[in-house]
């Protein structure tokens, strides 16, 4: 049996191949833990979010309970406002017609009255001074 020019390029070969798969095997066992522990952390956060999903949707359906309610207190607010400006323009209303109608009579008894009261004063003073002087 006689070894061939063929006979050794074919060994050259198959070593050479022999090193290549010996040098892809540690890249690829790598690359296979790290598909696992990515494999691994997918299942974690597909555990873990449920939960918290599910809190999120009860967090969320309280605050649109509370949403509501302050909608109904910022329209009972407006109607409240609404209403404070008519009682308001009713008050300014009212002054006016007392103003009108009893301020102008009430004005005049009450200077009337002091004007009176000034005349029987002076009134008195003079009888006094006549008093004084006799």
């Amino acid at each position: 049996m006689t070894v061939g020019l063929g006979d050794i390029a074919g060994a050259i070969a198959a070593l050479a191949f022999l090193i290549l798969v010996g040098a892809c095997i540690v890249p690829l066992y790598k690359l296979g833990r790290v598909l696992e522990e990515t494999r691994l952390a997918v299942r974690d956060i597909g555990n873990e979010s449920v939960p918290i999903l599910t809190e999120l949707k009860g967090t969320v359906t309280a605050t649109n309970v509370e949403i509501e309610k302050l909608s109904l207190v910022t329209e009972d607010a407006a109607k409240v406002s609404a209403n404070a400006a008519v009682v308001t323009e009713n008050a300014a209303q009212l002054a006016t017609l007392f103003s009108a109608t009893l301020g102008g009579p009430l004005v005049k008894t009450a200077a009337l009255s002091y004007g009176v009261r000034q005349a029987l004063r002076g009134r008195g003073r003079t009888k006094k001074s006549r008093r004084r002087g006799a």
